[in-house]
């Protein structure tokens, strides 16, 4: 019995020793559900950074162990997901999520709990807004919104109409700042129609939009509907042009829309066409990792884990404090989505792209500065 009891007080002791000879970090991501390839995308992106850090040693004389769970592109999900995170894992920072909705669920637990939180891909204001344990490194939806109303009136289309998605705070969101701006340099909004996740016809919405004949169509939405919204606006005869955001940066995009896709544009992180060293030396990594090409999805996860890397060494700590300032601190930091400064409301200033699509290719058209 004294024997079976000194076994396992040895055992006990190396795992705690184990455990405190490794960093865990938290990652939740949507890996199954509805918006799948944005959750597979950055976790892909966040994972490549993390093996090419402990590939080098890891962080502090310690290997990063990172601790990923799927969210299933569910709401309710991201909260207990973040609570098992910190309370059973004890991780000492949170990645995660793209989508907006997923991060405002999760983003007061972390901040409750003093746990800095990275969001690679959440462009909703409100998101940072939460409190000062929580960041991003992408730009933010009036930023976004503001690049692609200017883009719609240097190309004269004044009289535009939307189509948003009524479920996402992302959709909301990007609609409001384009409306703001498009209204407030000579435009018109000739048509507001609303959506839900998950709808498959989109017809009568599409057919009170062509009845006001816009320039163009902005839908602020996610690939798995945009994708449908365009092939049905196609077969009922709408030629306008159609604008969006980062949300449609998925191939599964065309791979629904088809030939629909065809001369739309919308706004993205960056493109895989940029001929930057750091860009080009992350395409070529990814490819040779995972067989597939990185979308932008892939980008920021992988600047969302090297931020926080770079703010664990210049912290020399893991303590949750010291670890948040460091990431507040962060600027002009040289990541695959371009230069990024965390601002004083932990927002990253960054410029934004606006992509083209031709022969169901993404192609550059211009980048935009903030």
């Amino acid at each position: 019995m004294h024997i079976f009891k000194s076994i396992l007080a040895g055992f006990l002791l190396s795992s705690v020793a184990f455990a405190q000879d490794e960093i865990k970090v938290g990652e939740f991501a949507s890996m199954t559900g509805g918006t799948a390839t944005f959750g597979v995308s950055s976790h892909n992106g966040t994972a490549l950074a993390i093996d090419e850090l402990n590939a080098v040693g890891g962080l502090l004389g310690k290997k990063i162990n990172l601790i990923t769970e799927d969210d299933q592109s569910k709401a309710g999900q991201p909260a207990t997901i973040v609570r098992k995170l910190i309370s059973e894992d004890k991780v000492i920072a949170i990645l995660g999520e793209v989508a907006s909705s997923k991060s405002l669920e999760a983003a007061p637990i972390a901040q409750e709990n003093h746990v800095p939180m990275i969001s690679p891909a959440s462009t909703n204001p409100k998101v940072t807004e939460v409190g000062d344990y929580i960041f991003r490194v992408c730009f933010i939806d009036p930023f976004q919104g503001t690049v692609m109303a200017k883009f719609a009136l240097s190309h004269g289309w004044k009289n535009v109409a939307i189509l948003k998605d009524v479920k996402q705070d992302y959709s909301r969101g990007l609609a409001q700042f384009f409306e703001e701006y498009l209204t407030a340099h000579g435009g018109t909004i000739v048509k507001d129609q609303t959506y839900s996740s998950g709808d498959k016809d989109f017809r009568a919405e599409l057919t009170s939009i062509k009845a006001a004949h816009p320039d163009a169509i902005f839908i602020p939405g996610y690939y798995t509907e945009v994708g449908l919204i365009a092939r049905q606006a196609r077969q009922l005869g709408i030629k306008a042009p159609m604008l969006g955001g980062d949300g449609w940066d998925s191939e599964d995009l065309v791979k629904i829309g088809g030939e629909a896709m065809d001369g739309n544009f919308f706004s993205n992180h960056f493109s895989t066409q940029d001929k930057s060293p750091v860009v080009q030396d992350f395409l070529d990594k990814y490819r040779d990792r995972y067989h597939a090409e990185a979308d932008a999805m892939a980008a920021l996860g992988y600047d969302s884990a090297m931020i926080l890397a770079n703010a664990i060494k210049h912290a020399h700590s893991t303590d949750g404090n010291l670890v948040r300032d460091a990431i507040a601190a962060t600027k002009d930091y040289p990541g695959v989505t371009g230069k990024i400064t965390i601002d004083d409301k932990r927002n990253a200033t960054k410029p934004a792209v606006v992509l083209t699509i031709k022969d169901g290719k993404f192609q550059y058209v211009e980048t935009i500065a903030p």
